[in-house]
């Protein structure tokens, strides 16, 4: 319920409305609290152009974490291990390994923010070669890992380095599609792919094919291409249009790289630290360019 009068100046909400948005005559700031920028809030905000907009990045290591995760569950065909020993089936022991070896491998991270610098530090840590893609690369970053970083245009000149693609991207305009049937074509046989940025980044069917025919080795995905549109629909849908279910190199998570039992306490630390710095006359961090999208 909105106050009245209505004098506040910053708005927390991740998809305000437009009664929100008019209510306050001096409302200046819009923190959405989570990383990310969704399509409607977009939308609305391109009426009011004197806002500024800032994000929340309180689950940047968390969804590195499972990036992580993932990386090794499908490198490491852990899932169908664990789903045949379940059946007291030992056979895939005895069967040629197709694990991948990560030591000395190396990792190309595209989108190097918050999170994908946590996965960098994690690959690094295995003993993996970093390389990244950033849309400002000649911006100066901090890092107490070796890393590679480029700009995007150097993509296809990454691509068959790649053992392994870790996509930590925003979904943008720019990023749709960025990984096509010819992108994925460029990986050497045998590389793995994790995705925890978003689903829109990687086309679905050029993906599915070359798990299927094992042009890659393994995937693992926390997004997807469709969602519930009601929560009558939690219990039944098909995250893609292909069955990627029907794949044994393939793990799946359903959206929840940032789920954790520590994630809300996380998300009020950094919210009173960006609100402090609003109340203090500080530059609040993680401002969000509306013309990328994030």
């Amino acid at each position: 319920m909105l106050p009245d009068p209505a004098t506040f100046e910053v708005l927390v909400a991740g998809r305000p409305n437009r009664q929100q948005l008019q209510a306050s005559p001096n409302l200046r700031i819009v923190v959405i609290p989570f990383a990310g920028l969704p399509d409607a809030t977009r939308l609305v905000l391109q009426d009011f152009p004197n806002l500024v907009v800032h994000n929340l990045h309180h689950n940047a290591a968390i969804t590195a974490e499972m990036a992580l995760a993932l990386l090794l569950a499908a490198s490491k065909f852990i899932v169908p291990y664990d789903q045949a020993l379940r059946h007291n089936d030992w056979r895939l022991r005895y069967q040629p390994p197709p694990a991948l070896f990560l030591n000395g491998k190396t990792a190309l991270i595209l989108g190097f923010g918050h999170v994908g610098q946590h996965i960098g530090r994690a690959c690094a840590a295995l003993g993996m070669r970093i390389i990244a893609i950033r849309r400002h690369p000649e911006q100066p970053i901090t890092l107490d890992f070796p890393a590679e970083i480029h700009g995007s245009e150097a993509l296809n000149e990454l691509l068959p380095q790649a053992d392994a693609v870790l996509i930590a991207l925003p979904g943008t305009s720019e990023t749709y599609g960025l990984l096509g049937p010819a992108e994925i074509s460029l990986l050497p046989p045998g590389a793995v792919l994790v995705n925890v940025g978003r689903g829109s980044i990687v086309d679905q069917h050029a993906l599915f094919q070359a798990l299927k025919e094992r042009r890659l080795r393994a995937a693992g995905l926390d997004v997807w291409y469709r969602y519930p549109a009601s929560e009558t629909e939690w219990e039944n849908t098909p995250p893609a249009d292909e069955p990627f279910h029907e794949l044994e190199n393939v793990v799946l998570s359903p959206h929840r790289a940032d789920g954790s039992s520590e994630t809300e306490i996380l998300r009020m630390e950094h919210l009173a630290e960006l609100l402090n710095a609003v109340a203090y006359g500080e530059e609040p961090p993680n401002q969000v360019d509306m013309a990328l999208g994030y």
